[in-house]
Protein backbone atom coordinates (compact mmCIF):
# COMPACT_ATOMS: atom_id res chain seq x y z
CA UNK A 1 0.00 0.00 0.00
CA UNK A 2 1.25 3.37 -0.78
CA UNK A 3 1.75 5.84 2.08
CA UNK A 4 -0.50 8.49 2.84
CA UNK A 5 0.56 12.10 1.38
CA UNK A 6 -0.59 14.67 3.56
CA UNK A 7 -1.96 17.84 2.72
CA UNK A 8 -0.84 20.80 4.23
CA UNK A 9 -2.97 23.71 5.40
CA UNK A 10 -1.15 27.24 6.24
CA UNK A 11 -3.30 29.02 9.17
CA UNK A 12 -2.33 32.52 9.33
CA UNK A 13 -3.27 33.66 13.02
CA UNK A 14 -4.06 31.73 16.36
CA UNK A 15 -7.25 30.42 16.87
CA UNK A 16 -9.08 28.70 19.00
CA UNK A 17 -8.40 25.21 19.96
CA UNK A 18 -12.13 24.19 18.34
CA UNK A 19 -10.73 25.52 15.13
CA UNK A 20 -7.55 23.43 15.41
CA UNK A 21 -9.65 19.99 16.08
CA UNK A 22 -11.86 20.62 13.16
CA UNK A 23 -9.01 21.14 10.93
CA UNK A 24 -7.48 17.66 12.74
CA UNK A 25 -10.27 15.66 12.17
CA UNK A 26 -8.99 15.25 8.17
CA UNK A 27 -6.68 12.54 8.92
CA UNK A 28 -4.69 13.53 5.55
CA UNK A 29 -4.29 17.16 6.54
CA UNK A 30 -1.38 18.34 8.55
CA UNK A 31 -1.57 21.82 9.84
CA UNK A 32 0.69 24.74 10.24
CA UNK A 33 0.16 28.27 12.33
CA UNK A 34 1.15 31.42 12.94
CA UNK A 35 1.27 30.85 16.80
CA UNK A 36 0.62 34.53 17.28
CA UNK A 37 -2.44 37.04 17.59
CA UNK A 38 -0.72 39.48 15.58
CA UNK A 39 -0.41 40.10 11.90
CA UNK A 40 1.72 36.95 9.93
CA UNK A 41 4.85 39.46 8.59
CA UNK A 42 4.32 38.61 4.82
CA UNK A 43 7.99 37.65 5.16
CA UNK A 44 6.85 34.56 7.13
CA UNK A 45 3.45 34.49 5.31
CA UNK A 46 5.73 33.43 2.09
CA UNK A 47 7.69 31.32 4.25
CA UNK A 48 4.06 29.36 5.96
CA UNK A 49 2.47 28.67 2.47
CA UNK A 50 5.06 27.34 0.65
CA UNK A 51 4.09 24.11 -0.69
CA UNK A 52 0.78 24.55 1.38
CA UNK A 53 -2.52 22.46 -0.32
CA UNK A 54 -4.63 25.01 1.59
CA UNK A 55 -4.56 28.13 3.48
CA UNK A 56 -6.71 29.93 6.10
CA UNK A 57 -6.25 33.61 6.40
CA UNK A 58 -7.73 36.91 7.56
CA UNK A 59 -8.79 39.84 6.07
CA UNK A 60 -5.72 41.56 7.20
CA UNK A 61 -3.68 39.11 5.23
CA UNK A 62 -3.29 40.36 1.59
CA UNK A 63 -2.88 37.21 -0.85
CA UNK A 64 -1.28 38.52 -3.91
CA UNK A 65 0.56 37.11 -6.89
CA UNK A 66 3.55 37.58 -4.72
CA UNK A 67 2.10 34.96 -2.20
CA UNK A 68 1.01 33.00 -4.56
CA UNK A 69 3.85 32.22 -6.47
CA UNK A 70 5.53 31.51 -2.96
CA UNK A 71 2.70 28.66 -1.93
CA UNK A 72 3.29 26.90 -5.43
CA UNK A 73 1.40 24.87 -7.57
CA UNK A 74 0.12 22.70 -4.77
CA UNK A 75 -2.20 25.41 -3.42
CA UNK A 76 -5.97 24.37 -4.28
CA UNK A 77 -8.09 26.45 -1.80
CA UNK A 78 -7.79 29.98 0.19
CA UNK A 79 -10.33 29.83 2.77
CA UNK A 80 -10.27 33.44 4.79
CA UNK A 81 -12.08 34.45 7.64
CA UNK A 82 -13.89 37.36 6.79
CA UNK A 83 -17.33 38.15 4.83
CA UNK A 84 -15.21 40.96 2.65
CA UNK A 85 -12.71 39.14 0.03
CA UNK A 86 -11.04 42.44 -1.37
CA UNK A 87 -7.62 41.42 0.16
CA UNK A 88 -7.28 38.79 -2.66
CA UNK A 89 -6.02 39.01 -5.50
CA UNK A 90 -9.09 37.39 -6.91
CA UNK A 91 -7.86 38.02 -11.20
CA UNK A 92 -4.81 36.21 -10.36
CA UNK A 93 -6.64 33.36 -8.17
CA UNK A 94 -8.80 32.36 -10.80
CA UNK A 95 -5.96 32.01 -13.65
CA UNK A 96 -4.56 29.73 -11.08
CA UNK A 97 -7.64 27.67 -10.77
CA UNK A 98 -8.07 28.03 -6.85
CA UNK A 99 -11.42 28.08 -5.31
CA UNK A 100 -12.18 30.45 -2.31
CA UNK A 101 -14.01 30.04 0.20
CA UNK A 102 -15.60 33.22 2.53
CA UNK A 103 -18.02 32.99 5.38
CA UNK A 104 -21.10 35.43 4.75
CA UNK A 105 -23.63 35.51 7.02
CA UNK A 106 -21.63 34.43 9.85
CA UNK A 107 -21.57 38.09 11.29
CA UNK A 108 -24.91 39.79 10.02
CA UNK A 109 -26.20 39.95 13.41
CA UNK A 110 -22.57 40.97 15.04
CA UNK A 111 -22.24 43.85 12.35
CA UNK A 112 -25.86 45.13 12.92
CA UNK A 113 -25.90 44.87 16.30
CA UNK A 114 -22.38 46.82 16.50
CA UNK A 115 -23.71 49.18 14.12
CA UNK A 116 -26.51 50.18 15.78
CA UNK A 117 -24.68 50.49 18.92
CA UNK A 118 -22.17 52.50 17.15
CA UNK A 119 -25.11 55.02 15.97
CA UNK A 120 -26.39 55.44 19.18
CA UNK A 121 -23.36 55.64 21.00
CA UNK A 122 -22.52 58.71 18.51
CA UNK A 123 -25.72 60.22 18.12
CA UNK A 124 -26.19 60.64 22.19
CA UNK A 125 -22.57 61.53 22.63
CA UNK A 126 -21.86 58.95 25.16
CA UNK A 127 -18.12 58.82 24.75
CA UNK A 128 -18.30 62.66 25.61
CA UNK A 129 -20.54 62.31 28.33
CA UNK A 130 -18.43 59.37 30.63
CA UNK A 131 -15.49 61.55 29.90
CA UNK A 132 -17.29 64.43 31.63
CA UNK A 133 -17.94 62.67 34.33
CA UNK A 134 -14.30 61.44 34.86
CA UNK A 135 -13.15 64.82 34.60
CA UNK A 136 -15.45 66.27 36.91
CA UNK A 137 -17.02 68.22 34.02
CA UNK A 138 -20.41 67.15 35.46
CA UNK A 139 -21.67 70.05 37.75
CA UNK A 140 -25.11 69.61 37.35
CA UNK A 141 -28.00 69.00 35.25
CA UNK A 142 -28.45 71.54 32.70
CA UNK A 143 -30.63 71.64 29.44
CA UNK A 144 -28.56 72.65 26.98
CA UNK A 145 -25.64 70.69 27.96
CA UNK A 146 -24.25 67.41 25.55
CA UNK A 147 -27.58 67.08 23.81
CA UNK A 148 -27.61 64.78 21.33
CA UNK A 149 -30.32 63.39 17.98
CA UNK A 150 -32.87 61.05 18.47
CA UNK A 151 -33.72 58.70 16.00
CA UNK A 152 -38.04 58.43 16.57
CA UNK A 153 -39.41 60.51 13.08
CA UNK A 154 -35.89 60.76 11.18
CA UNK A 155 -34.42 59.91 7.69
CA UNK A 156 -31.87 56.99 7.90
CA UNK A 157 -29.81 56.39 4.93
CA UNK A 158 -27.91 53.30 3.91
CA UNK A 159 -25.52 52.79 1.89
CA UNK A 160 -25.48 48.84 0.64
CA UNK A 161 -29.07 47.41 1.59
CA UNK A 162 -27.06 43.82 1.79
CA UNK A 163 -27.84 41.31 4.39
CA UNK A 164 -25.84 43.45 6.92
CA UNK A 165 -27.69 46.72 5.88
CA UNK A 166 -31.26 44.53 6.08
CA UNK A 167 -30.60 43.88 9.32
CA UNK A 168 -29.58 47.30 10.44
CA UNK A 169 -32.85 48.61 9.15
CA UNK A 170 -34.38 45.86 10.68
CA UNK A 171 -32.65 46.86 14.41
CA UNK A 172 -33.75 50.23 13.99
CA UNK A 173 -37.42 50.31 12.67
CA UNK A 174 -38.53 50.25 16.25
CA UNK A 175 -36.78 53.78 17.01
CA UNK A 176 -39.46 55.02 15.15
CA UNK A 177 -37.15 56.28 12.31
CA UNK A 178 -39.95 57.27 9.56
CA UNK A 179 -38.20 56.59 6.44
CA UNK A 180 -35.80 54.84 5.17
CA UNK A 181 -33.12 55.38 2.13
CA UNK A 182 -31.10 52.97 0.88
CA UNK A 183 -28.33 53.12 -2.42
CA UNK A 184 -26.48 50.54 -4.17
CA UNK A 185 -25.72 49.29 -7.59
CA UNK A 186 -29.23 48.63 -8.21
CA UNK A 187 -32.97 49.12 -6.76
CA UNK A 188 -33.12 45.69 -4.52
CA UNK A 189 -37.38 46.06 -4.21
CA UNK A 190 -38.29 42.94 -2.69
CA UNK A 191 -35.89 43.31 0.27
CA UNK A 192 -36.58 47.29 0.59
CA UNK A 193 -40.54 46.31 1.31
CA UNK A 194 -39.79 45.59 5.09
CA UNK A 195 -38.81 48.75 5.41
CA UNK A 196 -40.94 50.72 3.09
CA UNK A 197 -37.22 51.81 1.95
CA UNK A 198 -36.96 54.19 -1.33
CA UNK A 199 -34.08 53.75 -3.63
CA UNK A 200 -32.17 56.83 -4.45
CA UNK A 201 -28.62 58.38 -5.36
CA UNK A 202 -26.00 58.90 -3.25
CA UNK A 203 -26.17 62.80 -3.44
CA UNK A 204 -29.64 61.97 -2.40
CA UNK A 205 -29.04 60.05 0.20
CA UNK A 206 -26.46 62.34 2.25
CA UNK A 207 -28.71 65.42 1.10
CA UNK A 208 -31.92 63.72 3.21
CA UNK A 209 -30.66 61.74 5.93
CA UNK A 210 -30.35 62.51 9.64
CA UNK A 211 -28.12 59.23 9.86
CA UNK A 212 -26.45 57.64 6.99
CA UNK A 213 -24.97 54.01 8.07
CA UNK A 214 -22.02 52.45 5.28
CA UNK A 215 -22.44 49.34 5.14
CA UNK A 216 -21.32 48.40 1.71
CA UNK A 217 -18.44 46.44 -0.44
CA UNK A 218 -15.23 47.63 -0.72
CA UNK A 219 -14.85 47.36 -4.65
CA UNK A 220 -13.62 50.04 -7.06
CA UNK A 221 -16.80 52.14 -7.22
CA UNK A 222 -16.95 52.43 -3.97
CA UNK A 223 -13.68 53.57 -3.29
CA UNK A 224 -13.33 57.56 -1.93
CA UNK A 225 -17.25 57.02 -1.93
CA UNK A 226 -17.59 59.66 1.07
CA UNK A 227 -15.77 62.18 0.30
CA UNK A 228 -15.86 65.98 0.34
CA UNK A 229 -18.82 66.40 -2.06
CA UNK A 230 -20.56 63.79 -0.08
CA UNK A 231 -20.00 65.04 3.40
CA UNK A 232 -20.94 68.95 1.84
CA UNK A 233 -23.83 67.46 0.70
CA UNK A 234 -24.65 65.98 4.29
CA UNK A 235 -27.07 68.13 6.67
CA UNK A 236 -25.11 69.87 9.56
CA UNK A 237 -27.00 67.72 12.26
CA UNK A 238 -26.64 64.45 10.80
CA UNK A 239 -24.79 61.54 12.03
CA UNK A 240 -22.04 58.76 9.77
CA UNK A 241 -21.64 55.87 10.55
CA UNK A 242 -18.89 53.71 8.62
CA UNK A 243 -19.42 49.41 9.44
CA UNK A 244 -18.36 48.56 5.85
CA UNK A 245 -14.23 48.98 4.58
CA UNK A 246 -11.94 52.18 5.81
CA UNK A 247 -11.24 52.91 2.36
CA UNK A 248 -14.72 53.50 1.42
CA UNK A 249 -13.98 56.97 2.99
CA UNK A 250 -11.71 59.64 2.43
CA UNK A 251 -10.97 60.05 6.02
CA UNK A 252 -9.21 63.76 5.78
CA UNK A 253 -12.50 64.71 4.08
CA UNK A 254 -14.63 63.45 7.46
CA UNK A 255 -11.89 65.45 9.23
CA UNK A 256 -12.62 68.30 8.14
CA UNK A 257 -16.31 68.05 8.00
CA UNK A 258 -16.50 66.75 11.63
CA UNK A 259 -13.67 69.56 12.65
CA UNK A 260 -15.55 72.37 10.82
CA UNK A 261 -19.28 71.27 12.19
CA UNK A 262 -20.29 70.44 8.69
CA UNK A 263 -21.57 67.25 10.10
CA UNK A 264 -22.97 66.71 13.75
CA UNK A 265 -20.68 63.03 14.32
CA UNK A 266 -18.88 60.05 13.35
CA UNK A 267 -19.04 56.93 14.69
CA UNK A 268 -16.08 54.46 12.73
CA UNK A 269 -16.24 50.81 13.15
CA UNK A 270 -13.28 50.72 10.58
CA UNK A 271 -10.66 52.82 8.95
CA UNK A 272 -7.60 53.02 6.81
CA UNK A 273 -5.45 52.24 8.23
CA UNK A 274 -6.09 49.67 11.43
CA UNK A 275 -5.58 51.11 13.68
CA UNK A 276 -5.41 54.40 13.23
CA UNK A 277 -1.93 55.66 14.80
CA UNK A 278 -2.47 56.88 18.10
CA UNK A 279 -1.75 60.47 16.69
CA UNK A 280 -4.50 60.53 13.72
CA UNK A 281 -6.35 63.78 13.72
CA UNK A 282 -9.67 61.88 13.81
CA UNK A 283 -8.55 61.08 17.17
CA UNK A 284 -8.34 64.31 18.03
CA UNK A 285 -11.91 65.08 17.61
CA UNK A 286 -14.49 64.73 20.51
CA UNK A 287 -17.38 64.16 17.52
CA UNK A 288 -15.83 61.21 16.23
CA UNK A 289 -15.76 57.22 17.36
CA UNK A 290 -13.79 54.58 15.97
CA UNK A 291 -15.05 51.31 17.17
CA UNK A 292 -13.83 48.03 17.81
CA UNK A 293 -14.42 45.09 15.17
CA UNK A 294 -16.04 42.23 16.99
CA UNK A 295 -15.70 38.21 15.88
CA UNK A 296 -17.86 35.38 16.58
CA UNK A 297 -16.91 31.90 17.00
CA UNK A 298 -19.29 31.12 13.84
CA UNK A 299 -16.73 32.53 11.67
CA UNK A 300 -13.93 30.78 12.47
CA UNK A 301 -16.11 27.67 12.39
CA UNK A 302 -17.28 28.03 9.02
CA UNK A 303 -13.98 29.05 7.55
CA UNK A 304 -12.97 25.64 8.77
CA UNK A 305 -10.69 23.59 5.44
CA UNK A 306 -11.80 20.15 3.90
CA UNK A 307 -9.16 18.54 2.08
CA UNK A 308 -9.55 15.39 -0.30
CA UNK A 309 -7.48 13.48 -2.87
CA UNK A 310 -7.31 15.05 -6.31
CA UNK A 311 -8.89 12.82 -8.96
CA UNK A 312 -5.54 14.56 -11.57
CA UNK A 313 -2.37 13.93 -11.74
CA UNK A 314 -2.13 15.80 -8.11
CA UNK A 315 -1.19 13.58 -5.36
CA UNK A 316 -3.84 15.55 -3.85
CA UNK A 317 -5.89 18.88 -3.72
CA UNK A 318 -7.81 20.90 -1.89
CA UNK A 319 -11.69 21.66 -1.81
CA UNK A 320 -13.76 24.72 0.49
CA UNK A 321 -16.19 23.22 3.21
CA UNK A 322 -17.98 24.55 6.25
CA UNK A 323 -16.97 23.53 9.75
CA UNK A 324 -18.00 20.05 11.11
CA UNK A 325 -20.52 21.16 12.74
CA UNK A 326 -22.74 22.45 9.17
CA UNK A 327 -25.33 20.39 8.22
CA UNK A 328 -24.33 21.84 4.84
CA UNK A 329 -20.88 19.78 5.51
CA UNK A 330 -21.56 17.20 3.01
CA UNK A 331 -23.35 19.18 0.13
CA UNK A 332 -20.30 21.62 0.20
CA UNK A 333 -17.93 18.51 0.29
CA UNK A 334 -19.43 16.87 -2.97
CA UNK A 335 -19.32 19.72 -4.51
CA UNK A 336 -15.95 21.00 -4.37
CA UNK A 337 -15.09 17.44 -5.21
CA UNK A 338 -16.49 18.03 -8.72
CA UNK A 339 -13.75 18.95 -11.42
CA UNK A 340 -13.39 22.37 -12.57
CA UNK A 341 -10.33 24.73 -12.94
CA UNK A 342 -11.83 28.19 -12.49
CA UNK A 343 -11.89 29.71 -9.10
CA UNK A 344 -15.23 29.85 -7.30
CA UNK A 345 -16.28 32.26 -4.61
CA UNK A 346 -18.20 29.65 -2.11
CA UNK A 347 -20.55 30.54 0.54
CA UNK A 348 -19.54 27.92 2.78
CA UNK A 349 -23.26 27.24 4.23
CA UNK A 350 -23.87 25.45 0.24
CA UNK A 351 -22.36 25.18 -2.94
CA UNK A 352 -22.34 27.94 -5.36
CA UNK A 353 -21.20 29.10 -8.69
CA UNK A 354 -18.75 31.66 -10.05
CA UNK A 355 -21.82 33.95 -10.63
CA UNK A 356 -21.80 34.45 -7.18
CA UNK A 357 -18.18 36.64 -6.53
CA UNK A 358 -20.41 40.02 -6.31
Amino acid sequence: MRPVRLMKVFVTRRIPAEGRVALARAADCEVEQWDSDEPIPAKELERGVAGAHGLLCLLSDHVDKRILDAAGANLKVISTMSVGIDHLALDEIKKRGIRVGYTPDVLTDTTAELAVSLLLTTCRRLPEAIEEVKNGGWTSWKPLWLCGYGLTQSTVGIIGLGRIGQAIARRLKPFGVQRFLYTGRQPRPEEAAEFQAEFVSTPELAAQSDFIVVACSLTPATEGLCNKDFFQKMKETAVFINISRGDVVNQDDLYQALASGKIAAAGLDVTSPEPLPTNHPLLTLKNCGPGIQLTAWGLLQKAGLGLRRGQSGHEAAAATAASTKSKHWAAAMSYCQQEGKDAIICDVKRPCSSKQHS
